[in-house]
């Protein structure tokens, strides 16, 4: 029987380094081709010259953002921009029957109030928005695979919610007393000059940002709300590791049945992630590191409970750039295109 061609995809915003690890785990797909590579800054450049050491295998020039030719040539495509630049090209890739997957913040809110009030900026594609499906597999599977635009939450948030999501769900905390604090390495600020990303700045240091005020914050909250049924809000405070790559969020919330232990939780967790074979519940004592995760697409959650505060604690550990962003699209793409969700996805890091 002789096998259907790859499917044809096209990446715009290519040259970050969501966009670089898009391009290698689209390389090795299975059922995908990268047929175009999209950018501004970098239009007219051959990708390698960015990215040298993908010569022998990504030899396209990247493109100047055509949306006509895009969706002429592409049938998923990816928009892996700044918040604010997707929404004023989704439309009218849909329009042209392209399956689009946006990366940035643009798709991930129901409320357009809520994403007008934390990133600015004035929205006309409501219509449009209000089709989009939450690009989190564990939570949204059906929907992701009935969909074509996707709005794929942030790293920080992947890691929170699928430690905060079975809290929620099964009602197991007092809602106002989730507490999450989160590190992520410096590729979680991007590919660009800034100074506090500096080796000699984010080295042998830790700090916090966004304290209060992370963008981040009401995305986490919106999921938490839609799960437990009710709005709710949540402390969230993110740090900047003098690591590269990996998120670890510590999640705190103190329990309504003060008679559940570890091994209830446990099971809960085991439960709920039991059809998700890219979250991984660790056994009981053991609990997450980063490097574990790192360059996968998987997430561990390790998990204990301390009778002296009456609080549970989630520990989840992913790869921002996978998991958190380039890996979570090609999943979600998977569902989208009917394929084995695993399909073309990183399951063992590189160790150590």
């Amino acid at each position: 029987m002789q096998e259907s061609a790859p499917v044809p995809i096209g990446i715009v915003g290519a040259s970050g380094y969501g966009g670089v690890q898009l391009v290698k785990l689209l390389k090795e797909h299975p059922k995908a081709e990268v047929v175009y590579l999209g950018g501004d800054s970098s239009a007219g450049k051959p990708f390698s010259s960015i990215y040298p050491h993908l010569e022998h295998s990504a030899n396209l020039m990247v493109e100047p953002i055509d949306l006509d030719k895009i969706a002429s040539k592409c049938e998923v495509v990816f928009l892996s921009l700044p918040n604010g630049l997707a929404w004023k090209m989704a439309p009218t890739l849909l329009d042209k029957g392209c399956k689009v997957l946006d990366l940035s913040a643009d798709y991930r809110f129901s409320n357009l109030n809520t994403y007008q009030s934390w990133y600015g900026g004035e929205r006309t594609d409501q219509n449009i928005a209000a089709t989009a499906v939450y690009g989190l597999p564990e939570l949204y599977r059906d929907q992701i695979a009935n969909a074509q635009l996707i709005g794929c939450p942030g790293c920080y948030v992947t890691a929170s919610l699928l430690a905060l999501s079975p809290l929620f769900k099964q009602g197991l905390i007092v809602p106002e007393t989730a507490i999450i604090d989160a590190k992520s390495g410096t590729s979680g600020g991007g590919r660009k000059a800034a100074i506090n990303l500096l080796l000699a700045e984010a080295d042998s240091s830790i700090g916090a940002y966004g304290v209060a005020s992370h963008r981040h914050t009401p995305e986490i909250e919106q999921i938490c709300g839609h799960l437990a049924g009710y709005d709710v809000k949540v402390q969230f405070t993110p740090h900047l590791m003098p690591m590269v790559r990996g998120i670890l969020a510590t999640v705190y919330g103190s329990l309504r049945d003060p008679g559940l232990v570890r091994e209830d939780i446990l099971t809960i967790y085991n439960a709920f992630y039991r059809n998700c074979p890219l979250v991984k519940v660790l056994p009981s004592g053991v609990y997450p590191q980063t490097k574990w995760a790192c360059g996968t697409n998987v997430c561990y959650l390790g998990i204990e409970v301390d009778h002296r505060t009456n609080r549970v604690i989630i520990m989840s550990a992913i790869d921002n750039l996978i998991k958190g962003q380039a890996g979570q699209g090609v999943q979600c793409m998977n569902l989208m295109m009917g394929w084995e969700e695993t399909l073309g996805l990183p399951q063992l890091s590189f160790y150590p």
